[in-house]
């Protein structure tokens, strides 16, 4: 049975981010992929200039106009700009039960441009983390969502990620890029346990859409693996081959995308 995607994020004009990220990975993984938009984001490779954000009521259109005709088996959730927003998509995760949902807790674009409303964060944790299977932030991001200061070191992000489970959700993955080391060390926390992943840092400017990417991989590979374990396996080293080849694209004049179709060009 092919597998059926949703990505309900906000756009990226220079293809390498938010839904346009996130389609390209589905299809590279041999998913196919629905969308929702919820913001129209005026970015490129150097940063954001402007964000549109789109109607509630227009984003709850959108979310049945799929839901009520495709079989979705995996979704993944990235920008959602204000509060409004994260509670009508809240509101129909609940009506429709979906199966495997990955939360992006996308926070700040690449450039360091703000994505999500200050007054906001306090609606991810309590509105819609019940209704998500794992969510994937970066140390700034879970720093923000526990108001503390970001992880300097693995301990911190066990005592961290330890600390998002207690706080609601049901699984975590941290990604521990931000810290300054030679790799790249990821944590997955489960109810039942923890596991470390580890990569090395691959020396590119090119990172362009990594969290998009990531937490859409982890979405399309769910359904295709045994567990959350296998799942993240797979998903790091997707993305581990398309940054390693990000340097043989050439977009835009900053931080340029991963090659999601490095398997295939």
């Amino acid at each position: 049975m092919r597998i059926n995607a949703l990505t309900i994020a906000g756009t990226d004009p220079s293809g390498g981010a938010g839904i346009q990220a996130d389609l390209k990975t589905f299809s590279a993984l041999g998913v196919y992929g629905t969308t929702v938009m919820t913001a129209l984001v005026a970015q490129n490779t150097c940063g954001v200039n402007s964000v549109y954000p789109v109607d509630p009521d227009f984003i709850a259109a959108q979310m049945d106009a799929v839901l009520t005709d495709v079989r979705i088996d995996s979704s993944k959730i990235g920008m959602l700009s204000n509060a409004a927003v994260i509670e009508v998509v809240a509101d129909k995760l609940r009506q429709y039960a979906l199966p495997c949902v990955v939360l992006d807790t996308v926070m700040l674009a690449k450039s360091g441009d703000p994505l999500l409303n200050a007054d906001a964060v306090d609606s991810l944790m309590s509105v819609l983390l019940p209704h998500v299977s794992i969510i994937t932030p970066n140390l700034p991001e879970a720093a923000a969502l526990l108001k503390t200061a970001p992880a300097t070191n693995e301990k911190m992000m066990q005592e961290q990620g330890e600390a998002l489970l207690a706080a609601g959700a049901k699984a975590v993955l941290l990604k521990g890029g931000h810290l300054d080391s030679t790799e790249s060390p990821d944590w997955l926390f489960l109810p039942e346990g923890r596991c470390r992943f580890i990569s090395p840092r691959i020396a590119t400017k090119n990172s362009h859409g990594t969290g998009c990417t990531l937490s859409a991989a982890l979405a399309a590979l769910r359904p295709q693996c045994a567990d959350w374990y296998d799942t993240v396996a797979a998903a790091k080293q997707y993305l581990h081959g398309a940054l390693a080849a990000a340097d043989s694209l050439d977009v835009g004049r900053g931080q340029g995308p991963v090659h999601h179709f490095y398997q295939w060009w």
